[in-house]
């Protein structure tokens, strides 16, 4: 029997509505609206949620209404389904990105991809625009974490040509249910096994094609998965990209501190800043007693923010939820409060640094 008791307005926040309408979740879903069941609908509302798609609130109000008269998903044109993207060439070559921020460790197994994640996550809550360019081109996980697996669509710039003469590709990015923009060499191919077998220019000329040659919309936030180490990839994104600045990523184990610190100064002599120090696995939290286990050892977070000059964002537990959430594809359901405190943290070190002023043009 149709629900004529919940109240849809543009202000009616996704998840209160799903509970009380489930079919709503289904009307949702057909406009590719995935964020109804993810942890992102906690936080916002049927017009956020469709800003944040590039769909338009006054359609979705009005096939809501009709599927709470009816009790059934009605037709939806194709034109509403559609999000309002930029078309191919009508931007001067790059979209308007106020962060570029980098997640980097210099130590492999950290967790740089599950932090680079969260902070999106976080960040999605807060109703900021988001993307994710995975530059671990050889070990990419973040499709893996967001669950999405068809490739990447590419079109043709009519405005640009190769030195070849050949139309310039633009790369269309996926796109996450909660509405965070995504490219990785993961999604160039609809065999996620498959091994890049690029030597290093090439790395670093598909990160350059990654940033330039892709149909990113305007963004608050671009972050950058970086792969491990300090060389061809880590190299190009902090030389070459207008950085606002660099996460790194720890845990409680000296081995990693110390290659942790020679990313961080790198990333000195390069002249940009340390935003911040987040410590994954930094301790477990046992779920019968709620004592805390500090099972790789004391904390060293401190002693790699000192050196990078910068302040610890985050300590981030075990977590095997967090776990099976990467495993399932399912990252954005999580719904504990830590990618909140991620972006908050990171949001409140950025307010607090002096505006740079620095233009940097990749031909």
């Amino acid at each position: 029997m149709p629900d004529t008791r919940a109240e849809i307005t543009a202000q009616t926040k996704i998840d209160a509505l799903v509970g009380q309408f489930p079919l709503a979740a289904e009307v949702l879903r057909a406009f590719g609206l995935g964020c109804s069941g993810c942890g992102v609908s906690k936080y916002e509302t049927i017009e956020q949620g469709a800003a944040a798609h590039g769909l338009q609130t006054a359609a979705i109000l009005r096939t809501l209404a009709q599927a709470r008269n009816t009790g059934a998903v009605p037709h939806i044109d194709e034109a509403d389904r559609q999000p309002q993207r930029r078309a191919p060439g009508a931007f001067s070559g790059r979209a308007s990105i106020a962060h570029a921020i980098p997640i980097m460790s210099g130590k492999g197994g950290v967790g740089k991809s599950l932090v680079t994640a969260l902070l999106a996550i976080g960040l999605r809550r807060k109703h900021y625009r988001v993307g994710i360019l995975d530059a671990d081109i050889t070990g990419p996980s973040i499709p893996k974490l967001f669950g999405l697996h068809e490739p990447l669509a590419i079109s043709a710039d009519p405005h640009k040509t190769t030195p070849q003469g050949q139309p310039q590709p633009l790369i269309t990015p996926a796109v996450s249910r909660s509405a965070i923009e995504i490219v990785s060499a993961n999604l160039l191919t609809d065999k996620e096994d498959t091994a890049m077998i690029w030597r290093g220019p090439i790395v670093a000329g598909v990160i350059r094609q990654f940033y330039e040659q892709v149909l990113w919309s305007d963004l608050d936030f671009l972050l950058v998965d970086l792969p491990p180490g300090t060389s061809d990839a880590p190299l190009t994104v902090v030389q070459s990209l207008p950085i606002e600045g660099v996460v790194l990523v720890t845990m409680p184990q000296a081995l990693a501190t110390m290659i942790v610190r020679k990313a961080a100064n790198l990333v000195h002599q390069l002249h940009k800043p340390v935003l911040g120090i987040v410590e994954n696995m930094s301790y477990f939290v046992a779920p019968d007693t709620g004592r805390r286990y500090e099972i790789f050892g004391p904390s060293y977070a401190q002693r790699v923010a000192e050196l990078a000059e910068a302040p610890v964002l985050a300590r981030l537990p075990i977590d095997p939820q967090k776990a099976w959430l990467a495993d399932e594809g399912a990252i954005e359901e999580v719904e504990d409060a830590t990618p909140d405190l991620l972006a908050d943290a990171l949001v409140a070190e950025i307010a607090a640094r002096p505006k740079r002023k620095e233009t940097i043009s990749i031909v």
